[in-house]
């Protein structure tokens, strides 16, 4: 019985000071929260995508935080006389166009035009 009690305390031993979840506290995650908002929202606003479309594309991130950035973004752009980026690369296709199905084969039948009716 003595036994089995120490080899659990000592298999226990080493789980007492693990921290179960996230490493991060509340804070940090708030803090890198906003900063993710942030620099959604200055991207929307470089690319010069309007904030409704941002809050669309974005919906987990924060608004107020997408707000921010692209208000901070904004005003940068206004004071430097920056202009919009424009995408150099083709945007992908999307998963529902390349999974359309070849349409079936014709027969010959059907390929020929209708026989004109003769008028009587």
């Amino acid at each position: 019985m003595f036994r089995t009690a120490l080899l659990i305390t000592v298999l226990a031993l080493p789980l007492v000071a693990c921290e179960f979840g996230s490493s991060e506290s509340p804070e940090v995650q708030a803090a890198r929260k906003e900063a993710e908002g942030k620099a959604v929202g200055g991207a929307c606003r470089h690319v010069g995508r309007a904030i409704e479309d941002c809050f669309a594309l974005n919906k987990r991130a924060d608004k107020a935080a997408i707000f921010a950035g692209w208000r901070e973004m904004n005003d940068y752009m206004r004071d430097n006389k920056v202009e919009t980026a424009v995408p150099q690369t083709t945007p992908a296709p999307a998963e529902s166009a390349a999974k359309v199905e070849p349409a079936p084969p014709v027969s010959d039948e059907a390929a020929k035009p209708p026989a004109k009716a003769k008028k009587s």
